[in-house]
C-alpha cells in the first residue's frame, strides 16, 4: 500500500505544480473571481487520473470575465486544447471550462466550473470536500486510493463514486466496487455529503 500512497502523494505534488505554472488562481483573480479547489486534489485523494477541479465564483457573474480568464489561461503554449459549455440556463447555472495542459509529456485536465453566486451548487462541492476530509479514516483513504489505482486507465469514474462506495457502503475491493457501480443510477450529479 505504501507505494500507492507514495504515488498518490507524488501526483498531488505535480498537480499543485501544474496549478502554479498555469497560474489558474491568478487568472481568475485578475477578473475579480474566486477559485476554489474541489474534488480529489482538495481531499488528498487524487491518484493516477490527472484531473484538477476548481469551482469559480464572481459577483456579479459576467460571461465576458469568464472568457477573459480563459483567454489568459489558454495563452500558455502548454495548453493543447480547451472547451466550454454554457449551462447558465440550467439548474447548474454555470459555464464549464475544460483545458488540457502538457506538463513535459504528461497531460493534465483542468476543469473549471464558473458558477453564479447564490445558485444551487454555490459552495456545495466545497462542503462535500470538507466533510470527506473530516470523516474519512486512514483505512478508507487507502481503500479509495487502491480502488482508483486498480481502475483501468480508460474507465471514467467520478471521484464521488469511490467515496460514496467506501465511506457510506463499506466497499473494500475492486470487484465489489464494479458490482456496486452496476446497481447505481448512471449519468447524474451525485448529491451526497457524508
Amino acid at each position: 500500500m505504501t507505494d500507492i500512497v507514495a504515488l498518490a502523494e507524488a501526483n498531488q505534488r505535480k498537480a499543485r505544480e501544474v496549478i502554479a505554472k498555469l497560474r489558474v488562481v491568478e487568472a481568475w483573480e485578475a477578473v475579480g473571481a474566486e477559485a476554489h479547489l474541489v474534488g480529489s486534489l482538495r481531499t488528498g485523494l487524487l491518484m493516477k487520473h490527472r484531473d484538477i477541479d476548481f469551482h469559480i465564483y464572481s459577483s456579479p457573474f459576467r460571461l465576458s470575465d469568464s472568457f477573459a480568464a480563459m483567454a489568459a489561461l489558454v495563452a500558455d503554449p502548454a495548453v493543447k486544447r480547451f472547451e466550454g459549455a454554457n449551462l447558465l440556463h440550467t439548474p447548474e447555472a454555470c459555464v464549464e471550462w475544460h483545458l488540457w495542459y502538457d506538463d513535459g509529456g504528461e497531460e493534465w485536465q483542468v476543469d473549471m466550473i464558473h458558477l453564479v453566486k447564490g445558485s444551487r451548487y454555490d459552495g456545495y462541492f466545497e462542503r462535500v470536500a470538507e466533510r470527506i476530509e473530516a470523516v474519512i479514516t486512514p483505512r478508507q483513504r487507502e481503500t479509495v486510493l487502491r480502488l482508483k489505482y486498480e481502475t483501468p486507465d480508460d474507465e471514467k469514474i467520478m471521484g464521488i463514486e469511490y467515496y460514496l462506495a467506501v465511506i457510506r457502503d463499506g466497499i473494500a475491493d475492486y470487484p465489489a466496487f464494479v458490482q456496486w457501480r452496476k446497481q447505481q443510477p448512471a449519468d447524474r450529479i451525485i448529491e451526497w455529503i457524508p
